[in-house]
């Protein structure tokens, strides 16, 4: 098993949920980020006062999958979530060594369906 883990835009979570349901990937934890990279941030104007904004809003998805949809999900990402543009994100991929249900105690492959 894999983890996958992705850095995207905020605009671009719905439309990945979608994607991924209709490939059978239900089961992900999303979570709200900040950060910066190579698109710096900028810099933004609230009530006439300009500052600087040097992290910049991003959604981190986690997905734990069997290798065999690995490539499937990839892929699917980086249609999905790409816009040419620089702060389109980042996919980490980490092997998992086990995973535990903590309801029931099932291990492994039935853990994660």
């Amino acid at each position: 098993m894999k983890k996958i883990e992705a850095i995207i835009r905020p605009e671009r979570i719905q439309l990945l949920r979608d994607k991924l349901s209709d490939i059978g990937i239900g089961g992900m934890t999303i979570t709200e980020a900040a950060g910066t990279g190579k698109q710096k941030g900028g810099t933004g104007i609230f009530r006439g006062t300009t500052f600087k904004v040097e992290l910049l809003p991003k959604i981190k998805v986690e997905i734990v999958a069997d290798e065999d949809q690995l490539e499937k999900i990839i892929d699917l990402m980086i249609k999905t979530c790409s816009t040419g543009d620089v702060g389109d994100g980042k996919i980490f991929i980490s092997p998992i060594e086990q995973t535990i249900r903590i309801r029931t105690g099932e291990r492994g492959e039935q853990a994660v369906l």
